[in-house]
């Protein structure tokens, strides 16, 4: 970690967290993720339990993420639909309970970046790159350095072999292969 004891720095003219570690408070993080039914309807989900580091660098693009996603916790407001996404059709939860999320680069210009890592679901690994923002810095009510980022990008579910789906008599398919993600993630300094 840095000896630097300021939760900013100014980088380039603009205000950036501090290097060191940065751990995701899973309370006030949302890692969502968004698919179409009928090829219509937007079906919102997220995993509430959520465990990540940030490792800001000293270049900006010199940091780092590690995220586990419980995948029993996936929420989508519809107890049938999630029960089917924990089966063996989709995330298969019970012989792979944990996703995984490691970057492997980062480019950095201002407040926004890109970052492209592995993801890992059902112990299949692919490349998944995320637009970031950082939205900026507080200080709570208890003394912690909070920093607070965005993320998004999209997916193609089978990439991961997450196949199911039906046909629709009318043509096209009952769930959308293209999923959105989106991230709003605060963290928490480590000292």
């Amino acid at each position: 970690m840095s000896e630097n004891t300021a939760p900013t720095r100014d980088v380039g003219g603009v205000p950036l967290p501090s290097a060191g570690v940065w751990k995701v408070d899973a309370g006030h993080t949302e890692v969502g993720f968004i698919g179409r039914h009928f090829m219509l309807t937007k079906v919102r989900g997220r995993f509430t339990s959520v465990d990540a580091t940030v490792e800001v660098g000293e270049r900006p693009e010199d940091s780092r993420v590690t995220a586990v996603i419980d995948m029993k916790s996936v929420d989508s407001g519809d107890k049938t639909r999630d029960d089917h996404l924990r089966s063996a059709d989709f995330f298969d939860v019970e012989k792979f309970p944990k996703a995984t999320f490691t970057s492997t680069s980062v480019t950095w210009q201002g407040t926004t970046g890109t970052m492209t890592g592995d993801l890992t679901i059902k112990d299949v690994t692919r490349p998944v790159t995320l637009n970031v923002d950082y939205l900026g810095y507080a200080r709570d009510p208890w003394d912690n350095d909070r920093a607070v980022f965005s993320a998004s990008g999209k997916v193609n579910r089978e990439d991961w072999g997450l196949t199911w789906n039906m046909a629709l008599e009318a043509g096209g398919i009952l769930v959308s292969k293209e999923i959105e993600l989106s991230l709003d993630l605060e963290t928490i300094r480590q000292v």
